[in-house]
Formats: structure tokens, sequence, C-alpha cells
């Protein structure tokens, strides 16, 4: 499930607030993933091209006009939007500028740069900031559903998913779109439901208005597939979505792991070389150092694995903004005291079932498996159909000679998906043979 892991809120959390931007300009989807990743990871040069063009006319417009609050939201918006296409953080002080003005302009009734706000900090992983804005945003106009849509991915992210349902249903109520499918499809996802997450998705495909939105829901319809095992859908789902928008990251990181689980690793490392050239984030790296590892080339996975610890030393990463996927590579390479540290700032910042479960790989990996086996089970309380979250509390319960339970744990991963990891997956059978069950 880590694909699924990564930043989920960042999938949802801008796609919520294209409405602010009726004034020519569409938002996409983003996706629960690295700070800012994108479900259209490719950003086509066309859309950055005309946000560009958006920003010059809107920022002529606001010399002429400074006193329009609801245009200084939508430049505010636009610039969020360009640094997601444009992986470029330099966006985002642009965009608390412009936000912040259309605040001093209108302080009151807002909502628009309330909101605009709010999926800025989600962006920055400052969700508790991110919660705040969203509910000046609701106080200030209670039938805005992108408000709504902030707020379900602050309480999200939050590990409030009592509240992050109700907000998502009035989303629903106010506005069925892609984004308020998806985020409903997402929270069924964490309780299990993942038939109806995937009905609700499909909803979300139905309803989809752009191409963004149709490549979103066609990427998470194929990761759903793959999470359940269903390696034909899943392959279908990212074919489709490639026919649509060919080199999208995401989607040739998705292909790859279908082919992987199918025996075509040279298929699989051909799209994953692909993605992360266009977009090297953790999760792309850490999926192609395992096909390498598996097809026999440790020397390249050692290298594609040093990438991942270049990445966590540039400027700008701190324990607050750490993807779940570190914390899970530093837990894999011998540095538990750093994924310790790493998973224990996160867990503070972000206390959601997702990092429960990582943190709890974390503690197992520095041998605190009391511990851990507290997040892990703090990780499952939903009752999430998560092959990874089965196998790590398994390991952690056989490290503490709980045999019965571990057995239960790894079956269960294995009858979830048994493609679950290149990694995992035969270490999961291993340690069932040993413990005497069926693999």
């Amino acid at each position: 499930m880590r694909g699924r892991w990564t930043m989920r809120w960042v999938l949802v959390s801008l796609l919520a607030v294209a409405a602010l931007m009726s004034a020519g300009v569409v938002l996409g989807p983003t996706r629960t993933g690295e700070p800012g990743r994108p479900a259209d990871a490719a950003a086509p040069a066309a859309a950055t091209h005309d946000l560009d063009a958006y920003v010059a006319r809107t920022t002529a417009h606001l010399r002429q006009v400074p006193g329009d609050w609801q245009s200084w939201a939508q430049l505010g918006m636009a610039h969020v939007q360009l640094a997601r296409l444009s992986y470029d953080p330099a966006h985002y002080p642009a965009a608390a500028a412009a936000l912040r003005r259309s605040l001093r302009v209108r302080p009151t009734d807002n909502a628009a740069a309330l909101t605009g706000l709010g999926a800025l900090a989600a962006a920055q992983h400052d969700f508790r900031g991110a919660l705040r804005h969203a509910r000046g945003a609701v106080a200030a106009d209670r039938y805005s559903a992108d408000a709504y849509g902030v707020l379900t991915d602050a309480y999200v992210e939050l590990g409030r998913y009592r509240e992050a349902t109700a907000a998502v249903q009035r989303m629903l109520d106010l506005r069925p779109d892609t984004g308020s499918f998806a985020r409903a499809s997402y929270l069924f996802e964490l309780h299990g439901d993942t038939a109806r997450a995937t009905r609700l998705m499909r909803q979300a495909l139905d309803v989809a208005t752009g191409p963004g939105d149709i490549t979103f829901a066609l990427l998470h319809l194929g990761e759903l597939a793959f999470n359940a095992g269903d390696l034909t859908t899943a392959a279908a789902r990212f074919g489709e979505g490639l026919a649509r928008t060919p080199g999208q990251p995401a989607l040739l990181a998705g292909r790859a792991r279908v082919a992987a689980a199918r025996g075509d690793l040279a298929g699989a490392l051909t799209d994953l070389r692909a993605a992360t050239a266009a977009l090297p984030t953790v999760d792309h790296l850490v999926t192609q150092s395992e096909v390498l590892s598996a097809a026999g080339d440790r020397a390249a996975a050692a290298r594609t694995d040093e990438l991942v610890r270049v990445g966590a030393r540039l400027p700008g990463v701190t324990p607050a903004s750490t993807d779940i996927d570190l914390v899970l590579f530093y837990a894999d390479h011998g540095a538990a005291a750093d994924a310790v540290a790493k998973g224990r700032a996160l867990l503070a910042a972000r206390p959601s079932v997702s990092v429960e479960t990582a943190y709890a790989w974390a503690l197992h990996a520095a041998g605190r498996d009391r511990e851990a086996l507290a997040h892990a089970n703090r990780g499952l309380r939903l009752g999430t159909r998560d092959a990874k979250a089965h196998y790590y509390r398994g390991m952690i319960r056989l490290a503490l000679h709980d045999r019965d339970g571990a057995r239960a744990d790894l079956r269960r991963a294995l009858a979830i998906n048994p493609y679950f990891s290149l990694r995992y997956g035969p270490a999961a059978r291993q340690a069932l043979t040993t413990l005497g069950g069926r693999a």
C-alpha cells in the first residue's frame, strides 16, 4: 500500500479548491504522496504554460485593480498549483502573499482565501494549520464544498476519522464531484471496505470532466485493484491512464509493479527508469531498487538507494515533512535510529493510521517490539485491508514469540495481496513455512 500511503491528501486537497480558479484556470487532482506530488506528475508543458499565462494576466489585472480580493485568492491558488506541477516550492511564498493580500482587502467572509491558505498549509505538511484555516473558511461560508474538502484532508491526516467522515459527507451533499467521491473512497478504503471504495472511485471517474481528473481516477482505480491482488484490472486501469497521459510517472510505476508481480522484471525496470527520470520520489526509487535487487543487480540497487539518501539530505526536508516511505526506507536499510526519530516526529505532526504503521516498523527495526506492537495495532484499528501493515505486525509478533498471532497476520497479508511486495513477500512466505503455516 506504499503508493497509497504517500500523502494522499495532496491528491485531493488541491482538487478541492478547483472552484477557486473560476476565471479559466482548472486545478487537477493531486494525491496522498510526497509534498506536492501530483496525480498528473508529468506536468505537461501546456498545463504550466496556461497557468503561467493566467498568473501574468491576473498580476497585470491586480496592478490596475488592487482591491479585487477574489483575484488575489485565485492568484494564490494558481501559485499553489504551479508548485504542484513544477515541483518548485518557490511558488509557495508567492501563494501565501497573494492569499494574505486577499484577506487584508477582505478580512471577513473570505472563504476563498482561507480555503487557499488551508490547501497551502496542507501542501507544506502543516495539517493543524490546514485545519485552522479550513474551519475559518467553513465559518465564513458553510456552503463551500472546497472548504469542506480541505477540512476532510486535515482531519484524515490528523487521525480524526469520524470528523473526516462528517466533513466529506457534507462535501458530497454540496458537490458530488471527482474530489468529493475520491475523498469518500479513501475513507472507505481506510475502514477496510474496498468494494465501496472502488465503487466511489468509479463514480469519481464517471463525473470527471477534465483529463487530469480522469487520469487521477484511473490511477487510483488501478492502485485499488493492485492492492487487492487483481493484476488484470490493475494493468487495464494503468494502461488506460497511460493511453490518455503517456509518460505519467505514477501510472508508469503502477504498471511496473504489475509487471514485476508477473515476473517481467525487465519491463518493470523500463517503466521505473522512465518514472524516476521524470519524478525521482522515494516511492518510485525504492520500488526501482527492489526490482533491481530481484533481478540480481545489487550494485545498481545500491546506487538507487544512495539517491534516496542524498535526496533526504537536501535543504527543506524537515522531520515534519518526512515521507512515510522514507521512514520505512531507513528501517529497512540499517538506519533504525533515524527511522525512529523521523517516525516519531512524523507521528507528532500526522497521527494517522498510516504513520502509526510506519512508526511501528521503525521501532521493530530498533528492537523495540513491545512498543512497536502497540503502534502496529493502532495502525490497523480501522480494519484497513493493508497487506504490508499485516506483514509488519506479523513480523513484530514473531519477534515477540507470538507464533499464532504472527501466523494469522502473515496469512492475512498474503490473502489480501499475494503480490504486495518484492521485498517482503518472500520473507512472509518463508516465515509462514517456519511457523508451520500454509503460505
